[in-house]
């Protein structure tokens, strides 16, 4: 008779355990940990605020520029980040001005942007590529300066544009240009 006592005891201890097997979560299952990692990367989210013009630095060149209308020329850009950690997603956002028009220069269309996260010295880069056009076609924009904004942001910085026109795919409004993602720089 002293087997059956043990026994009950036994089954008691095992069901005990087994109800506290859950790791002292709440209902949904999700335990502390759960909950202190899921806060964790939110506010590591939220602390990687979009890079603004103002605490970057934003360089030009060295450029491969078009010798002769018909070609191709690229523009390099580097992004420093002088700041606190910002990300950077998508495609900066590049208009092309000459003195009376302008025109924005897509995305590359084959491009798979990825979002970077720049801490502080860390850099990043983004080309832009155009077609030299014909200052006598008036398919092409005689570019004097390029606007550059970063996603998510609203201040701009320009440059000169001293790479000669750019050829207009329908029209000076649509530049046979586009720009790359941004890329971490060295990838």
């Amino acid at each position: 008779m002293r087997a059956i006592p043990i026994a009950v005891t036994a089954l008691v201890a095992a069901l005990t355990l087994t109800a506290c097997s859950d790791g002292g979560g709440d209902s949904s299952g999700s335990s502390d940990s759960d909950t202190k990692a899921t806060a964790s990367a939110t506010d590591a989210a939220a602390a990687a605020t979009a890079c603004e013009i103002g605490q970057v630095g934003l360089e030009a060149g060295p450029a491969s520029e078009a010798p002769a209308a018909g070609d191709t020329g690229i523009v390099p850009f580097t992004i420093t980040n002088s700041g606190d950690q910002c990300t950077l997603e998508g495609f900066p956002v590049i208009g092309l001005n000459a003195d009376e028009a302008s025109a924005t220069v897509a995305g590359d269309e084959a491009a798979q942007p990825e979002k970077l996260t720049l801490a502080k010295d860390d850099t990043a880069t983004f080309t832009i590529t155009y077609v030299r056009g014909d200052a006598a076609d008036t398919k092409s924009l005689d570019a004097k300066t390029v606007k550059i904004s970063l996603p998510g942001a609203t201040a701009t910085k320009d440059f000169p544009w001293s790479y000669g026109p750019v050829a207009g795919k329908t029209g000076a409004s649509d530049p046979d240009a586009s720009v790359s993602p941004f890329q971490h720089a060295g990838d």
